[in-house]
């Protein structure tokens, strides 16, 4: 770990965040919370990255920019987040603690603080330009915005092509520009800012267009990218959310996806796997599937590599559903064909050579190390790996080889979202143990105006209808709901917008609410979950009370499911926003309570993962119980004698048990057993069974970690012969049976041993990167030893396909085998015989086996009990369930609880030691606040008409009522607010109707039944 001296004065409390993508936006967002200010520096014009070109997002399809926006816009409103668009690192000098970045800023040549984002300037530009954001598939104007939720909302002047600025000439922006935010004197800055780290997180780069142009990318137009593919399918796109050819503008009726363009190919230097290409092919298939329910679809994969947490699940409905065509085979190239189509032609896996044609052919390009990936790690004074990406530790996954340098998402090695998402949050983490000391010290306090009392006034309701580009508007008449809601009873305004979550439509809305003295709002778009907490922030910048807000829901509930039915989803959503409306005028303002924090925590399980958490929070200055059932710390990880670079795992694990126990923010409860839990966020109190004794540790955060077992078969004779062990048990004979296994000439390895399969449905993710380790082990311990893998997909993604290709060079044969037809074991005597269908000869063979090595998935420990007793969800296979698959992956949906490491799933050492940093980060959110404010969807009850029966006490899942006796000693029912989670269990219970909820109130709820039955 990263020290410095214990000196605030010296310390700076802010950190410099370079690339605002979604890993950088909530990286500084999870730093405001954990108290330090943040300059987000994004070399682009608007934050939002990648992520906000994506159409749907696999594996769970949500709309990308509907569940991206909502953090754009709090990003850009934190008073402790500054955005630097267009600009870069130059250089950084100092140490941790007290770096001064020195930052290039171009000129927008318009004023942020001006610009009203009315888009006036780019209607009278003159010049045009390719549109970037649409891959180049639309023209654009050199006054623009790169797209319409963009933050800032400031719109911007392209230098290379502006005619103003080039040649002095046009300049009709500025005359059309009615708030005069036109600045053609603007010039470049170079600002020199104090900062206490820095963590990097540029993105990725993209595969040139030379490397695909022997797919036929440029030289047939109906060859096309797959972020091209994206912007096609999305309704923000340049064809409005259809899928055509580019040559014809007709729909494709034949669509083929190749798989690994540009990754895991020597000739293009690029041997590592990107990691993510499999999955979004799979996703973008299956939206084409959507717009095209006839169209046959193709994916060409050498394998199918969908490791992620219920990422195979998803795969497997998407084919079986999509009835998509999976070949294994890699076509070396386009080729076009007399009369219009593309030629594929390649080679099976038996031998056999085939040729097809197709409408449109989809490359699926991989990741490269972000553009100029050399001029910043020379500016940021860190080393890059053979690939240009930033070179990390196993050990300390997301530290530079700069002490104070961090690096997350992409820049550190190819992956998806949620993995980006979880390391930006330990990156946080990690900034926070750095500058503790200086916590607070550069931060500002928003502030917020009064809030106005609208008791004794008469429901004035705003509605506000969101076209959301054509997600919306594209079926649902927005124009006409907008119009008939200003019919409703109450409503005083009305209208429409096309994208109510972006930066400009909040302003927008608080103005109407001053104008039009609104004291309710309702937002008809798409679902409370992720934008709810927007228009509610955007209420109380208003002066108005968070609760007197609700939302229709008719993306998902008109447009999505009613796609092909646009008067019906019409005619729904006019009924849907006349039930908020009636429900809003029931609202009532409810008070927001404020509670402290027990400042300390709780970590179950000690393995790797519940070691990280512990030293993370630790680091941060607050105490830590750390409960490990067994008789020492160290978990499973201890059963591993080498990682893949041929370091012994255990000397890490061992320094780090050492750390632990020296702590002295750290307790260690071994032999010990959580057996009941009260409380709630910020006030949870857990009861320990400990040696045979019993203790109450009070705390305010929990996180889990309680790790995994390897997966036992049962089958291919596993436990009938010494012969047939599993890469575990082989992990130790490598160490202490040299001997017997350099007598070995051959052995076998099958993958996927109970995974992916009957026992074990999911894919165990770290079990091909095991066998290849070990072959490669073996390799090196006798050199003429015949191995031959047995595998479904081998799923070496990132870096660990240099093994795999390591491997297959020292002669390690891979065979590919089906469901269908597994191969079989069979012990005699001393004798193991291992047959299976070899595709490439058409034959079984039988091989003799010295060595059997069967490659197992792992198991989650049993979280029943505990999940139980913290209600937090688990899912079919036995994980603990985050609250949200891309934003809060290591969020439990209970406040105050995360998971981390095998209790999520499975994952590698260094993914568990990311994912347990950022599980730790996010559990010292409420420890750094000092206080919670829950939501204030609460239950209410009524003593008068409470009769004390406990019913509620009895059926509440939460424990968040209790029964007391007033002053005339009659039982009573009262809500324990902080833990109620507003479900309602208890007010459908209530014989007496005494009960009701916040925003969810009796008459609410029928006032919107009696609108429903309105015409």
């Amino acid at each position: 770990m990263t020290t410095i001296a214990e000196n605030a004065a010296t310390i700076s409390g802010a950190v410099m965040v370079i690339g605002g993508g979604v890993a950088g936006v909530q990286t500084a967002l999870d730093l405001t919370e954990l108290g330090y200010k943040v300059y987000l520096v994004e070399k682009s014009a608007a934050i939002g990255g990648v992520m906000a070109r994506l159409d749907k997002t696999f594996p769970t399809n949500d709309c990308s920019l509907c569940i991206l926006a909502p953090k754009l816009v709090e990003a850009g409103r934190d008073p402790n987040i500054e955005i630097l668009t267009l600009s870069e690192l130059v250089e950084l000098k100092g140490g941790p603690g007290n770096f001064t970045a020195i930052v290039r800023k171009q000129p927008r040549y318009i004023d942020e603080e001006v610009c009203t984002g009315c888009g006036q300037c780019t209607l009278y530009c003159l010049k045009e330009i390719g549109n970037d954001f649409n891959e180049h598939m639309q023209v654009n104007h050199a006054v623009h915005i790169d797209y319409s939720q963009a933050v800032p909302t400031s719109y911007y002047i392209d230098t290379k092509a502006c005619l103003k600025l080039n040649h002095d000439t046009c300049g009709l922006c500025a005359v059309a520009c009615q708030a005069g935010a036109i600045r053609f004197d603007d010039t470049e800055r170079m600002l020199e800012l104090t900062v206490g780290a820095v963590i990097l997180a540029p993105g990725f780069g993209r595969i040139s267009n030379e490397i695909m142009a022997k797919y036929g990318l440029g030289q047939f137009q109906d060859v096309v990218t797959a972020f091209e593919h994206e912007r096609l399918m999305c309704a923000s796109g340049p064809t409005g959310g259809e899928i055509l050819r580019i040559s014809d503008h007709k729909h494709p009726k034949k669509i083929a996806f190749l798989q690994c363009i540009g990754s895991r190919d020597e000739t293009c230097g690029n041997n590592y796997c990107s990691s993510v290409c499999c999955m979004y092919a799979i996703k973008q298939a299956t939206l084409a599937r959507e717009h095209d329910p006839n169209c046959e679809i193709t994916l060409f994969y050498m394998d199918v590599r969908t490791h992620g947490k219920g990422f195979d699940a998803a795969r497997k409905r998407a084919v079986e559903e999509g009835k998509f065509r999976v070949i294994y085979a890699r076509p070396p190239q386009v080729e076009d064909v007399f009369g219009g189509g593309l030629m594929l032609t390649w080679s099976s896996e038996d031998g056999q050579h085939h040729c097809e044609k197709f409408d449109l052919v989809v490359l699926s390009q991989g990741l490269e190390a972000p553009d100029e990936a050399e001029k910043l790690a020379q500016a940021a004074g860190i080393e890059l790996n053979e690939y240009l990406f930033a070179r990390t530790d196993r050990y300390t996954p997301l530290a530079t080889s700069r002490p104070g340098v961090y690096v997350i998402g992409a820049f550190q090695g190819p992956k998806d979202i949620p993995d980006s998402v979880t390391q930006g949050g330990g990156a946080a983490a990690l900034c926070a143990g750095l500058l503790a000391p200086a916590r607070g010290s550069a931060t500002v306090k928003a502030v917020f105006p009064d809030e106005r009392d609208i008791s004794a006034e008469e429901a004035r309701v705003g509605v506000f209808v969101c076209h959301c580009g054509i997600n919306i508007g594209g079926v649902v008449k927005v124009p006409s709901v907008a119009e008939y809601a200003s019919t409703l009873p109450n409503v005083v305004y009305a209208t429409d917008s096309m994208y109510s979550c972006s930066q400009d439509a909040q302003k927008v809305l608080v103005e109407a609410i001053h104008k039009y003295k609104l004291n309710r709002l309702v937002v008809a778009a798409c679902t409370p979950r992720t934008h709810e907490p927007l228009f509610q922030a955007t209420l109380r910048e208003a002066g108005l009370n968070r609760s007197l807000f609700e939302m229709a829901n008719i993306r998902d509930q008109c447009s999505w499911v009613h796609m092909h039915e646009p008067e019906r989803a019409t005619a729904k959503a006019k009924d849907a926003v006349r039930m908020a409306v009636a429900k809003a005028c029931c609202l009532t303002a409810l008070e927001e309570m404020q509670l402290p924090v027990t400042p300390s925590a709780l970590v179950v399980g000690g393995g790797l993962a519940g070691m990280t958490a512990a030293l993370t929070i630790a680091d941060q200055g607050f105490p830590v119980g750390l409960i490990e059932r067994g008789t020492q710390l160290g978990g499973k990880a201890m059963l591993l004698t080498a990682d893949r670079h041929g370091n012994d795992p255990r000397q890490a694990v061992q320094e780090m048990i050492d750390r632990v126990s020296s702590h002295p923010k750290i307790t260690v409860h071994t032999e010990a057993q959580v057996t009941a839990v009260s409380g709630y966020v910020g006030n949870f109190t857990t009861t320990v069974e400990c040696k045979g004794a019993s203790e109450l540790i009070h705390h305010g955060v929990t996180v889990l970690a309680t790790g995994g077992n390897p997966y036992q078969p049962t089958q291919y004779a596993y436990g009938q012969s010494p012969k047939i062990v599993t890469q575990i048990d082989l992990e130790q004979r490598l160490v202490a049976d040299q001997t017997g296994l350099k007598a070995a000439k051959q052995a076998v390895m099958i993958q996927c041993v109970g995974s992916r399969d009957e026992d074990l449905t999911y894919c165990s993710r770290v079990c091909c990167g095991q066998a290849l380790k070990n072959a490669l082990r073996l390799k090196a311990l006798q050199p003429e030893m015949q191995i031959i893998v047995l595998y479904r997909d081998m799923r070496t993604y990132g870096f660990m396909e240099d093994d795999y290709r390591k491997a297959r060079q020292l002669g390690v044969i891979f065979t590919r085998y089906s469901l269908d037809r597994k191969p079989e074991v069979s012990v005699n005597g001393d004798a193991v015989t291992v047959s299976y269908f070899d595709p490439l000869l058409g034959e079984e063979l039988a091989l003799n086996a010295d060595l059997l090595a069967l490659s197992t998935g792992i198991v989650p420990e049993d979280p029943t009990t505990l999940a139980k007793m913290l209600k937090v969800p688990v899912t079919a296979e036995k994980f603990f369930l985050e609250a949200h698959v891309k934003l809060q992956p290591v969020d439990l949906p209970v406040d105050g609880t995360y998971v981390c490491g095998l209790a999520h799933s499975p994952r590698g050492m260094d993914e568990t030691i990311a994912q347990a940093q950022a599980a730790a980060g996010r559990a010292c959110h409420p420890l750094a606040k000092g206080s919670v404010t829950p939501a204030p969807i609460v239950s209410k009850i009524n003593p008068e008409q409470c009769i004390g029966c406990a019913a509620c006490e009895t059926f509440c899942p939460y424990k968040a009522i209790n029964i007391y006796k007033d002053d005339n000693g009659k039982r009573k029912a009262r809500t324990i607010t902080a833990s109620c989670k507003g479900c309602g269990v208890c007010a459908a219970r209530c014989p007496t109707m005494a009960i009701d909820m916040g925003r969810f109130t009796l008459d609410g709820i029928m006032a919107q039944i009696r609108a429903f039955g309105e015409p």
